[in-house]
C-alpha cells in the first residue's frame, strides 16, 4: 500500500483479531432526496448498485452505496474514477437539488478480520453487536469519536472515520484485540 496519501500509513496489527488499515478507496458523499428517481438512476449508473435501504448498504460492478442518513448516501469507487464519476452525477441531477463532494482524503477506513470482529466492537461503541446484521451499517461512536461501522461478513468489519482522529481509532481497536483480552462473549 502506497503511504504517501494515507493516515495509517499502511498500519496492522495482529492480535486475536487483526486490525488494518483498509486500502485508500474513493468515496463520495451524496445529498439529496434518495427517493427520487433521477438520485437512484444517477446512483445505478455510478456503481452499478441500486439506493440501499435504510441502514443498508449496495454493492454494484463499479463501486459500493452505503445509506448514511434519510438524505445522505455515501459511494465507495476506486479512487482513480471519482472526478469521472463526480461529473457524470452532476450530469445526472443536473436540475435537481443535491450535493456530491469528494471525500476521499477526509476519512480512513480500518478493516477487522478475524472470528472476533463483534467482540472487538463491542468493547468500544454502543452498538449491540449480537444483533448488527452483515451488510448493515451503522453510524455511531467508537470510544470517544463518530464512527460508521458495517460487517462485510461473519469475519470482517469495517470501519470509517475522520482522517484526523484515525490513528485514536486504530489503537483503540489495536488495544480491543490483544490477545490475552478475549471475552469469549460471542
Amino acid at each position: 500500500m502506497s503511504d504517501l496519501c494515507t493516515a495509517l500509513r499502511g498500519a496492522r496489527f495482529d492480535g486475536y483479531v487483526s486490525v488494518f488499515e483498509a486500502q485508500p478507496t474513493g468515496m463520495i458523499q451524496l445529498r439529496a432526496e434518495l427517493e427520487n428517481g433521477a438520485v437512484a438512476e444517477g446512483v445505478c449508473r455510478a456503481t452499478g448498485a441500486e439506493v440501499p435501504q435504510p441502514l443498508g448498504l449496495a454493492t454494484g460492478e463499479c463501486g459500493t452505496v452505503l445509506w448514511m442518513a434519510p438524505d445522505e448516501l455515501l459511494l465507495r469507487v476506486p479512487l482513480e474514477v471519482v472526478p469521472d464519476t463526480l461529473a457524470g452525477l452532476e450530469k445526472d441531477l443536473r436540475g435537481h437539488h443535491h450535493l456530491s463532494l469528494d471525500i476521499s482524503a477526509m476519512r480512513s477506513e480500518i478493516t477487522l478480520q478475524g472470528t472476533a470482529v463483534r467482540e472487538v466492537l463491542a468493547k468500544v461503541t454502543p452498538l449491540d453487536m449480537a444483533v448488527l446484521d452483515s451488510g448493515t451499517v451503522r453510524r455511531t461512536r467508537l470510544a470517544q469519536v463518530a464512527a460508521a461501522v458495517w460487517l462485510e461478513d461473519a469475519e470482517t468489519a469495517r470501519v470509517l472515520c475522520f482522517r484526523s482522529v484515525a490513528t485514536y481509532v486504530f489503537d483503540v481497536l489495536a488495544v480491543s484485540a490483544r490477545n490475552g483480552g478475549e471475552v469469549g462473549a460471542f
